[in-house]
């Protein structure tokens, strides 16, 4: 049987990416548990610990306002408070914040546990049928400053790829690939992951693009990339 929280700890806890029938028992337990439960959108969070019947205190705790409320955070945990830490979908840390308050607690020998569960990329990557022995997460692109810097570098990497998206901007993403890894690269994307119009489309750069010009783009997304032979 799974213990509860002990005093002065940081749980990172994941939540579900669509479907909340993926949230764990022992996830669950730890939230119930806690003292406080960092929120990267309490509104979010809400429907969720609504969903399982739990009432626990929310904070927001977002790439917006980490910075400020760091040492806050960190002296109600060294006075003893257990606390636990949401993001809107996932593993708290995978493009969403977490290291800052880690690092922190590390600094301040503040024990930390993440649970295991829900990661975009895994399913995304294993479903590819591209190689998975080795691969990198590279996570959003820059907007603008270094994103052709970093492609450049990436059209040289050797192992799989894996990259996160949006639906605005998955089309102008693919032309960056083709323009950078050529159009005849093999990918996949996955979008959707564990929701009921969950969908992996697997083949060439281009014909990926061809595809969703057609067909038009919805849900969070998920690219996987060959690496260069």
């Amino acid at each position: 049987m799974a213990t509860g929280p002990s005093i002065m700890k940081l749980y990172i806890v994941p939540s579900p990416i669509g479907n909340l029938a993926d949230m764990s028992f022992r996830a669950i337990e730890v939230l119930k548990a806690s003292d406080l439960i960092l929120a990267e959108d309490t509104r979010t969070s809400s429907v969720l610990l609504n969903h399982f019947g739990i009432v626990k205190p929310l904070t927001p705790y977002h790439q917006h306002n980490e910075h400020k409320v760091l040492h806050h955070l960190v002296d109600q945990l060294k006075a003893g408070k257990i606390m636990a830490m949401l993001t809107d979908a996932g593993t708290p840390g995978i493009s969403d914040p977490a290291f800052l308050l880690v690092r922190e607690c590390i600094r301040n020998g503040i024990e930390i546990e993440c649970l295991p569960g829900a990661t975009a990329f895994v399913p995304a990557l294993v479903n590819s049928g591209l190689p998975i022995h080795r691969f990198c997460f590279e996570g959003f692109l820059p907007l603008k400053k270094g994103r052709q810097t970093l492609l450049r570098k990436l059209a040289e990497e050797e192992r799989t790829m894996v990259f996160y998206e949006s639906p605005m901007r998955l089309l102008k993403t693919l032309e960056n690939f083709i323009e950078y890894f050529g159009a005849d690269r093999n990918c996949s994307v996955s979008r959707e992951i564990t929701k009921k119009f969950e969908e992996t489309r697997r083949g060439s750069i281009q014909e990926i693009l061809d595809y969703y010009k057609e067909k038009g783009v919805k849900g969070e997304i998920v690219i996987v990339v060959q690496g260069k032979d």
